[in-house]
């Protein structure tokens, strides 16, 4: 069984030797880099918008935050933000913080969500987001 280091910014532990994320806390430095990025207000009008379990919709969400607006270099800002464990990609377990990244009033995405999100922007089927899918998500 391979064992890997966890980040000590997740709570975390080994599940049968796979790495299960129990809760994630964001940073005030993440949400000030979001906010150095993306307009405070819209970044709360998109959080609101899907405050309601089940009701996220990531194109949706990043036009109204106004992330689709924003350059390759932008968005490259807030994928680095919401890799929280800093691997290069975000994982499933990341993904359904992925609203708690742009403000930490953001709520947990469903299971149903967090699996939507990841087929959606997944486009090589390795089961986590590059950098450029990400960016490609954004842009759609």
């Amino acid at each position: 069984m391979e064992h890997r280091v966890l980040p000590r910014s997740n709570s975390a532990r080994l599940c049968g030797g796979h790495r299960k994320v129990l809760h994630h806390n964001p940073s005030e430095g993440a949400e000030m880099a979001m906010s150095s990025i993306l307009n405070a207000d819209d970044i709360k009008k998109a959080l609101d918008a899907f405050a309601v379990a089940g009701s996220f919709d990531h194109k949706k969400f990043f036009e109204i935050m106004g992330l689709r607006a924003k350059s390759f270099d932008e968005v490259k800002k807030v994928f680095l933000v919401l890799d929280a464990d800093n691997s290069g990609f975000i994982e499933e377990e990341e993904l359904k913080f992925v609203l708690k990244g742009f403000s930490k009033d953001g709520r947990d995405l469903t299971d149903k969500e967090t699996k939507e999100f990841l087929r959606a922007a997944d486009k090589d089927g390795d089961g986590k987001i590059g950098v450029d899918e990400f960016a490609a998500l954004v842009k759609e």
